[in-house]
């Protein structure tokens, strides 16, 4: 229980106070949306956030500031807070963060205690449940947007939020300066000297592809990491750390030495997890990303530069339909064989299928690859984004409230 009435007294604001709960399922993605929308609520819509998360060692890998030894601390405006099963989560609130609180988010498919709910319910009966879906760009998701859904022994009323790709659900997370520090990045060289000193790396040779990999198993990748090697172009490959580049460590015995390895036009460079601000810059440095999950795959779109989307993984095949979705949104306007490569690049690398043999001609189009994707992210920017949405919508719920009480 707090003591420290600073907290009180800042609640008082009329800032709206969003409580956000997050388990870290799945390789940092669920955590890395969380802390993304935590700080942009903050940062850009002056929330009060208190967010819960029960993986404190897993968050640290992407946020270096967090002590997973504490359980509660401040960081970025961001009062977060350790969700441990048992302590009741309205117990490590103050009275007044509770009271206050407008907007309580399940994020992605994790469970809110109901005993919390309830407490809400009965400290502020006005506030907001919100599931926070993960992200789709089938049509259903548009007739499902915003529906409520009660919810037995719950006092307080389920909303169903989706984000997606058009202007009938919830948008994509997207800050306020993330197209303009790619943008300013990719025409300074003084500024990229900066970038990749940040990420601890040394600029690439001039005239180098460069591409970032954040990947699930690949099991068709050797043949391609060859024909790398005998490209007449250098390429620095850029691996994230996990299970494909514990894979190739094992294939490349001096990758598991050193982080690192040379092999004809190919440089292969093992990176640790770095804080979300620097894998943005990380994007934006890049020629090509390949991307994986819902968090990079929505920064790549910011970066600006053509991606690779290795969708997650379902039972069934099920990802597959997300994926061909989204792609068929993503190509509406392109040129029906432009579209027909980047469908089959996206199938053959999801599917671990020969890439290779579609490199030479993904590389022969780049170029006309690299308008369809600012075409596409012109599109989303006339958007409202993610955290825009959200408060909106929780603003537009009090009105007819209002309206109708």
């Amino acid at each position: 229980m707090l003591t420290d009435l600073s907290v009180a007294n800042s609640a008082q604001s009329s800032a709206m106070s969003v409580v956000i709960f997050c388990s870290v399922v799945d390789n940092f993605g669920d955590i890395g949306i969380c802390w993304r929308l935590a700080r942009q609520l903050v940062a850009e819509q002056s929330c009060q956030v208190q967010l819960f998360v029960d993986d404190l060692n897993s968050f640290a890998r992407i946020c270096p500031e967090l002590d997973p030894q504490q359980s509660r601390q401040h960081i970025a405006g961001v009062t977060v807070l350790h969700w441990q099963s048992a302590v009741a989560p309205q117990s490590q609130l103050h009275p007044v963060e509770l009271e206050l609180t407008s907007l309580c988010i399940e994020a992605l498919a994790c469970t809110i205690p109901a005993e919390f709910l309830n407490a809400l319910a009965v400290a502020n009966p006005q506030a907001i449940w919100l599931n926070l879906e993960y992200l789709t760009a089938e049509v259903w998701a548009a007739g499902c947007h915003g529906l409520p859904s009660p919810q037995q022994g719950v006092k307080l009323k389920k909303y169903f939020f989706f984000p997606g790709f058009t202007a009938d659900v919830g948008g994509l997370l997207r800050e306020l300066h993330v197209i303009a520090q790619a943008r300013a990045l990719q025409h300074s060289e003084s500024l990229q000297q900066q970038a990749w000193h940040k990420l601890g790396l040394n600029p690439p040779a001039p005239g180098s592809r460069v591409m970032s990999l954040f990947a699930y198993s690949q099991a068709g990748i050797a043949s391609w990491l060859q024909m790398l090697t005998l490209d007449v172009r250098p390429n620095l490959l850029l691996v994230a750390e996990g299970v494909l580049a514990q894979s190739l460590r094992l294939q490349y015995p001096d990758l598991a030495n050193t982080g690192s390895l040379q092999q004809g036009s190919l440089t292969l460079q093992i990176l640790p997890f770095v804080p979300q601000p620097d894998y943005d810059l990380l994007l934006a440095l890049c020629d090509i990303n390949f991307v994986r999950g819902e968090d990079s795959v929505i920064r790549a779109h910011w970066a600006g530069k053509p991606f690779i989307w290795q969708i997650y993984r379902q039972a069934e095949q099920a990802h597959l339909d997300k994926l061909q979705a989204f792609l068929q949104l993503m190509l509406a306007d392109a040129p029906a064989e432009l579209a027909a490569l980047v469908t089959a690049l996206h199938l053959a690398w999801e599917q671990e299928q020969d890439f290779a043999a579609l490199w030479s001609e993904f590389v022969q189009n780049y170029d006309a690859i690299q308008k369809l994707t600012l075409d596409w992210q012109s599109k989303l920017l006339a958007q409202q984004d993610l955290a825009s949405n959200l408060v909106r919508f929780v603003q537009n719920h009090h009105i007819m409230s209002r309206n109708f009480s």
